[in-house]
């Protein structure tokens, strides 16, 4: 059974991914988490902002699990890298392009308003992009490549979840997966 924190952090992911973190209410959070008032102070004294760093964190690490889990199921680096970006986008269509990363969402919304919620996205950038270049260096690229490329994609990724949302449609991904796997082929044949 899913503890209560857990349950309200779950509902602030998910609202959050959809609606941003202005957008997203406290009511609303408790209610999609089935949790009384009380609790939202109980687990996170800090109120919204702390409980706004602790699930971008959370989440962040999560992506990060996903994206390792691909990876060891993929064939090569490039495959681990397009099949992320392709089930990034069946999750767009699948939600009616409500779900995109919530960091990002998030970051867009407060990096120049709010110093706790910025630096917590700032954390979960940097986990993904430390943990794509060891990755990547493990695969054999040079480790100052493999930060280029890490940093490359993560921007292609964020900013092709942007484009579809936009757009209504998944080509962003699509292109931007394969701009990522094309680069790391390159990087790994020389």
């Amino acid at each position: 059974m899913v503890g209560t924190k857990d349950r309200i952090m779950d509902s602030s992911a998910e609202l959050f991914r959809r609606q941003g973190y202005a957008g997203t209410g406290i009511k609303q959070i408790l209610a999609g988490a089935n949790a009384p008032f009380g609790s939202l102070y109980h687990f996170f004294p800090g109120g919204k902002e702390q409980l706004g760093a602790e699930t971008i964190r959370t989440s962040g690490r999560l992506y990060m699990e996903l994206f390792a889990s691909i990876a060891a199921q993929a064939p090569d680096v490039a495959s681990a890298v397009e099949e992320f970006f392709r089930g990034a986008a069946q999750t767009l269509e699948q939600t009616d392009y409500a779900d995109a990363c919530p960091i990002a969402t998030v970051a867009l919304e407060v990096a120049s308003t709010n110093e706790q919620l910025r630096e917590a996205c700032a954390d979960v950038f940097d986990l993904w992009i430390d943990g794509a270049t060891q990755y990547f260096a493990a695969c054999g690229i040079p480790v100052q490549r493999a930060r280029e490329l890490a940093l490359s994609m993560l921007c292609l990724l964020e900013g092709a979840f942007i484009f579809c949302r936009a757009m209504r449609s998944t080509e962003p991904l699509h292109v931007a997966g394969v701009s990522a796997a094309s680069a790391l082929t390159d990087a790994l044949a020389r």
